[in-house]
């Protein structure tokens, strides 16, 4: 395959892989906040679902491979990570509507430009922290004082963001010594069993088919979903992806508008496109800076 070939069809894993979370989100919120299941009830279903499908598909041809780490407090941490930013996540939708929590949860690459300034002390160029403002008063735009989000539920997708950000940056140096699956493979089991501790309390008999197939397609898009962006990685550089990882923003806001008639109001919008532009122009600049660092 040329590399051509292989940067369409990454680029291709990856729209899909989005599209499949923005399903996740529209799902969630139509089961949570919609047919009645619990958030913790839901998440537990989701994570469940993905460990099982990650090792019928994956541990018959990786086998004992596939469990072989070098950090497995990392692996740990990492699961409880994302456990938490899907926790928070789920608890927003509940509240928020799609697309506006999605243009949110793209602050993330934002805030991981802060943290690495203002934590591990890397250096951040003044156009990167003009992106990060500018995403920031995006933000801003979305939750404005006196708009329907400005309330106390902005606190879910907020935290959602810096848990997000924490994982981000443990999944870029755990990269460099771990394998891709076998990160995956642990994270969706540490997701299952963490959120199995609160099952028994939340625990809720389902009484429609609708909340069945709403739980399961939860399950099967938030696989298919982490599925397909890891093999989109392998097959194209973060520097090509990342400005389509906003088109996230576009479907959720079609699947809020499909599922819910919802349609964000002018600010609202105005604010997805800053957010979206500044992200990606962020992107843009920190993989330039990266490569004159090289040169």
């Amino acid at each position: 395959m040329t590399v051509r070939a292989r940067m369409l069809l990454g680029t291709g894993l990856c729209v899909l892989a989005l599209a499949c979370f923005a399903t996740l989100d529209t799902a969630t919120r139509w089961v949570t906040a919609g047919l009645g299941v619990p958030v913790l009830m839901a998440l537990w279903t989701r994570y469940t679902i993905q460990a099982l499908a990650n090792t019928v598909l994956m541990l018959p041809v990786r086998g004992r491979s596939l469990l072989r780490t070098e950090h497995p407090k990392f692996q740990a941490l990492r699961g409880t990570l994302l456990l938490l930013t899907s926790m928070f996540a789920f608890f927003s939708l509940r509240y928020i509507p799609v697309g506006e929590f999605t243009a949110i949860a793209m602050i993330t690459p934002l805030a991981i430009t802060v943290v690495a300034a203002l934590v591990l002390k890397e250096k951040v160029s003044k156009l990167r922290w003009l992106a990060v403002i500018g995403g920031f008063i995006g933000t801003l735009i979305i939750v404005r004082p006196g708009g329907a989000l400005f309330n106390w539920t902005v606190v879910f997708p907020l935290a959602s963001v810096v848990t997000n950000a924490w994982f981000q940056l443990l999944t870029s140096k755990m990269a460099k010594t771990e394998d891709a699956l076998t990160m995956h493979f642990y994270t969706g089991w540490m997701g299952a069993l963490l959120s199995s501790l609160a099952l028994p309390f939340v625990w809720e008999n389902l009484h429609s088919m609708e909340q069945v197939w709403g739980l399961l397609l939860m399950g099967a898009t938030g696989s298919l979903g982490h599925f397909c962006l890891i093999h989109a990685y392998q097959r194209a550089s973060a520097a090509t992806l990342t400005p389509f990882m906003y088109s996230q923003i576009l479907f959720g806001m079609f699947g809020g508008w499909l599922v819910f008639s919802h349609v964000p109001d002018g600010p609202s919008l105005l604010g997805m496109a800053l957010i979206a532009a500044c992200g990606a122009g962020g992107a843009w600049l920190a993989v330039r800076e990266s490569r004159a660092k090289v040169v």
